[in-house]
């Protein structure tokens, strides 16, 4: 904090605090890529944000996770899995802060700090790698993420993170993957530990069931049996001689971070309007709707209030840090040490960096199909269940006995 204090001097200080107070936040930086995106312009989106992601720097990785997901979304998924790579390596680098770089932060505002992301954003990174994976047909892959994903969860758990931190879609993914391995054993335990996460998803019932039977856990079978009755099996879920088509719809956009109104230092969570709020599929002249295994939006809630003590205590210690800046200045110019006081409190502003692509919920559609080609129909629905004019058409796929074929679809409006 001294050696801080002795290279801020005033006159220079002061020029470095305005010019701060005027940089651009990255909620700015990142918006018309995010607008372009809804409009479905990915040139636009990507040539945005390709440069941000690429530049080395504290705020490299939530640029990284950004970009990755909009590459997805424009169907580069080849170049998405490069980013989401690099964005894991990141994120798991040890995070080192020199003294004046942490004073600094508090001196004038978070975002000198490193952005290492949530755990649930680093959850979100394997998810994503095993998705892409998933839509490229390439299984063994995605496995490869599966036991990353369950080696992030057993850490976390170690260090006793909150359930919302632990990603409980991450750890249904898994459970998909596994049982498209027809690991049944290791499926069932990841269903059982999304299960423990959140009780809430809206299939974990029927894949309980089913699960536990494929894994011929007999004694779990019946228990989940006899604690959920409204399940009634389907005996396609255990032909051998049908494949199987999975949805996984990535619905809306998650809540933006925004300085509150109540304090402009601490950031706040928006909801972002959507219109398409499920997805329906269409397939063999037969409809299906989407059914959510995940609300993203919430999780983020959840962390950012779980932050809030955090926050409080560093804001406190900012304020104390400019009350002893401001003196330095003003025992040697009365004027300058006063404009320093204002100038760093104008500089203070809320931290509003987060990984902002991601979706508001994630929901699926799980179909037994025979084998052979079909073409499917997905199309946007809002909460009426009209259209909404978004829609994914003249998708082939090629269904194969006991296999599982992945489609991955976006709504953005």
């Amino acid at each position: 904090m001294k050696l801080f204090l002795q290279r801020l001097t005033p006159v220079v200080g002061l020029f470095l605090i305005l010019s701060l107070s005027g940089c651009a936040t990255y909620q700015n930086k990142v918006q018309e890529a995010r607008d372009a995106l809804t409009r479905r312009e990915y040139t636009t989106a990507l040539n945005d944000l390709k440069p941000l992601a690429e530049k080395e720097g504290d705020d490299q990785l939530v640029y990284l996770l950004d970009y990755g997901v909009a590459l997805q979304i424009a169907g580069k998924i080849k170049e998405s899995n490069e980013v989401f790579l690099r964005a894991d390596r990141l994120a798991e680098q040890v995070d080192y802060q020199s003294v004046s770089r942490f004073a600094g932060s508090l001196a004038l505002n978070e975002e000198m700090v490193q952005y290492k992301g949530d755990t649930f954003e680093k959850i979100f990174v394997n998810a994503y790698l095993a998705m892409n994976f998933l839509e490229l047909g390439q299984l063994d892959d995605a496995l490869v993420e599966a036991r990353r994903i369950n080696e992030k969860y057993l850490k976390y758990r170690a260090d006793e993170k909150k359930k919302f931190e632990l990603n409980s879609f991450s750890k249904y993914l898994s459970a998909l993957i596994w049982e498209a391995s027809r690991s049944y054993d290791d499926a069932y335990i990841a269903y059982n530990e999304a299960y423990k996460i959140d009780p809430t998803i809206a299939t974990i019932h029927e894949d309980l069931v089913r699960s536990a039977k494929l894994a011929r856990r007999m004694d779990s079978y019946q228990d989940w049996k006899k604690k959920f009755p409204e399940v009634k099996e389907d005996p396609a879920w255990y032909d051998k001689n049908l494949g199987e088509l999975v949805v996984i719809y990535q619905q809306g956009w998650g809540p933006r971070k925004v300085p509150s109104r109540s304090e402009y230092r601490f950031p706040a969570l928006m909801p972002v309007y959507s219109e398409t709020q499920k997805a329906r599929l269409t397939v063999a002249n037969k409809s299906y709707l989407s059914r959510e295994v995940y609300d993203v939006q919430g999780a983020a809630i959840e962390t950012l209030k779980d932050d809030q003590g955090i926050l409080v205590a560093k804001r406190l210690s900012g304020l104390a840090t400019k009350a002893v800046l401001s003196d330095q200045v003003r025992q040697k110019n009365e004027l300058l040490g006063n404009l320093t006081w204002i100038a760093l409190n104008i500089a203070d502003r809320a931290d509003v960096r987060q990984w902002s692509t991601l979706p508001q919920t994630i929901q699926t559609i799980r179909l037994p199909l025979a084998p052979g080609q079909y073409q499917l129909h997905l199309e946007g629905l809002n909460a009426s269940e009209a259209l909404t004019g978004e829609n994914l058409e003249g998708q082939v796929v090629d269904i194969k006995a006991g296999q599982k074929k992945f489609i991955i679809w976006r709504s953005l409006k």
